[in-house]
């Protein structure tokens, strides 16, 4: 059972693990409401909070589970958040040491009560009552922790959605996205927050839509494809009957449909026009579709998916697609990519972990030639070669190597 005690915010110390806070999520520093507080630079943060800080007492490191710690000063509580430092340390270590089905297994606890979520949240904006904030932000936050312990164990179980599932796990997964996605651009925290919020609303319009429509195993006809574009002015309207809602929610169940050519819809923005969330949401949107079963079509393959992304001309914003790929560390085999090595490489396949790009090096830009053809696999380790942009084809210097003729990798687990 949870010891929870209510503090003044230059009351906490390092160690302490933050249960939550009082007064609504919006107006709090961070976009997580439950963690352990181990980073100098939240505590800084949350020293500026003027509301109070609810501490879980039983889950805080041993050393300062007593009382609050408004006692200790100056060297004291120095040394004391060194110590809760290294003892964080030690734990994330012996975290990152276990085994993938365990994780997966966590992750798909999480996603079952996440469905629950997701319904109920749709179901309050359908009935025009307020969402539950508290819960929603402890979603994100606890999608966020699994992100940070085995982020392909999350993405692996939201891939292995039902097709009567979807509609609400598709939310979760959008979300899941974004938030990663967000987190690897360094968007600041009420950000990554707010975009995980605007990823489960952005189709909270189809609850407008007939199921029959919705789970039409073939193809819709030209009124019923009519109905289902309503979708995002429908959830628009359904979220502002909430006024606590951002306004950047609404902006990405508006306008994920939008095209960088200017062909999506409800609007047809062109490019700039369409905001940079927006842009977000329209990409873990189709990607998740994409991998995703559905009533009319089997789920593809994540690479696969991604290829296809990619030859859409026009359909994203290249640059942010290609940022997408970095932040779940997956490219489609004939991408040529640039590495940290200054090397260009032409992407053969992934093998199967996202971690083990294979990779064909044949041109060093350091040196300004081709160099012989040599295969590699990005172990995806701190301080090892690793992808940081991509070349159009029609930019490469030399004749680009020929992908058929390097067989796909099967033997990586």
């Amino acid at each position: 059972m949870a010891t929870l005690k209510t503090l003044v915010a230059a009351d906490v110390r390092l160690g302490m693990f933050i249960h939550g806070f009082e007064g609504s999520w919006w107006e709090h520093p961070f976009w997580r409401t439950r963690f352990l507080l181990t980073d100098p630079d939240d505590l800084q943060k949350l020293r500026a909070f003027r509301g109070g800080v609810i501490v879980d007492l039983g889950r805080s490191q041993e050393l300062i589970c007593e009382a609050t710690a408004s006692e200790e000063s100056g060297a004291g509580a120095a040394a004391q958040d060194e110590t809760m430092l290294a003892h964080t340390a030690n734990r994330e270590a012996k975290q990152a040491a276990a085994s993938f089905p365990a994780e997966q297994a966590r992750a798909a606890a999480l996603v079952a009560g996440a469905l629950d979520t997701v319904r109920d949240t749709f179901d309050d904006v359908r009935l025009g009552r307020a969402v539950a904030h508290e819960k929603v932000a402890a979603l994100v936050d606890d999608i966020s922790g699994q992100l940070d312990r085995n982020a392909s164990a999350l993405l692996r179980v939201l891939q292995l959605k039902s097709k009567h599932q979807y509609t609400y796990l598709h939310s979760v997964a959008v979300c899941t996205l974004m938030v990663n996605l967000a987190r690897h651009l360094k968007m600041d925290d009420e950000a990554v927050r707010t975009l995980g919020l605007a990823g489960l609303l952005h189709d909270v319009g189809k609850m407008a839509i007939p199921h029959v429509v919705l789970d039409k195993p073939g193809r819709l006809s030209a009124e019923e494809l009519e109905l289902v574009r309503t979708h995002p002015e429908a959830g628009v309207a359904l979220l502002r009957a909430d006024a606590s809602l951002p306004n950047l929610a609404m902006e990405v169940c508006l306008h994920h449909h939008e095209r960088w050519d200017g062909t999506g819809y409800p609007h047809g923005l062109e490019g700039d026009a369409i905001s940079l969330p927006a842009r977000m949401g329209a990409i873990c949107d189709v990607y998740d579709a994409l991998t995703s079963n559905r009533s009319y079509k089997e789920a593809w393959r994540p690479a696969r998916a991604l290829g296809a992304m990619w030859s859409w001309d026009g359909h994203f914003d290249r640059e942010l697609l290609f940022q997408f790929m970095r932040s779940i560390s997956l490219y489609p085999p004939g991408l040529v990519v640039r590495l940290a090595s200054g090397r260009l490489a032409l992407i053969l396949d992934n093998g199967g972990r996202a971690t083990r790009t294979r990779l064909l090096l044949f041109y060093s830009l350091v040196e300004g030639r081709a160099i012989a053809p040599t295969t590699v696999v990005l172990s995806g380790e701190a301080g090892s070669d690793s992808v940081t942009g991509f070349v159009r084809e029609q930019d490469v210097a030399v004749p680009i190597p020929n992908i058929d003729l390097y067989p796909p990798m099967t033997a990586l687990a």
